[in-house]
């Protein structure tokens, strides 16, 4: 991780704090004195600040249920962020793996682990994401084929990879995905010439976000971290 965030992980200082410090050189990596903020360190490494040496915290892996109008973000904008909804220390140094629209509800997860998060968001990863899909029109008979053999999205180069779409009611199914581009799951139904009227992500990978209330969230298991390491 850069080293200015292992610094904060450490001690209480904020990223300002921690880069303040660092350009008064009184950071040293492995004894070397280092101004860079932006450098990687990791947990072998010797840091200190004015020669005591500092140990990061370990790392958090939250599971959530989404409410509508909450944002996957760390600031404030329209929309609250769900972090508020977090009772942790420092919330808002997390982060969210895996973004949803302001308007969809569901599983988010959310840490401080970068390496741990960028197994489930790389699109080189191909994380499988499930979704629970209300659609305004019933569905075509052929959009379980179509969907399987990748749809053109506007404004996109090439087809989207390989999805599987099971019908659970009129307007009311199933997508599995493994790819997170913008709007992806609204931009699939519009490709098909249908329109997206809820959207609810059920799964990530293997976690699943079962019967956890609404805007209530919980630490994972070891076993549902060690999914993505």
């Amino acid at each position: 991780m850069r080293l200015d965030k292992f610094i904060c992980k450490s001690t209480e200082l904020t990223r300002t704090e921690a880069k303040k410090l660092l350009k008064m050189g009184k950071v040293t990596v492995n004894d070397i004195t280092t101004k860079d903020p932006a450098i990687q360190v990791h947990e072998n490494n010797c840091i200190c600040i004015e020669g005591e040496e500092l140990t990061a915290r370990s790392s958090r892996y939250i599971m959530l249920h989404k409410p509508a109008n909450t944002i996957c973000s760390n600031v404030d904008e329209i929309y609250p962020s769900l972090l508020h909804l977090l009772a942790v220390d420092r919330a808002f140094d997390m982060h969210i793996a895996g973004r949803l629209d302001a308007d969809t509800t569901g599983l988010v997860l959310i840490t401080d682990d970068g390496r741990w998060s960028h197994n489930i968001i790389s699109p080189k990863k191909q994380c499988q994401k499930v979704y629970r899909v209300w659609l305004r029109d019933p569905l075509r008979i052929d959009s379980a084929e179509k969907f399987n053999q990748g749809v053109q999205l506007q404004g996109e180069e090439g087809l989207t990879r390989p999805a599987k779409l099971e019908k659970i009611a009129e307007k009311e199914v199933l997508l599995s995905i493994t790819e997170g581009k913008y709007h992806q799951v609204k931009r699939m139904f519009a490709a098909v010439g249908n329109k997206v009227v809820g959207l609810h992500r059920e799964q990530i990978g293997p976690i699943k976000l079962a019967d956890l209330p609404l805007g209530q969230w919980r630490y994972l298991t070891e076993v549902e971290v060690g999914a993505f390491i």
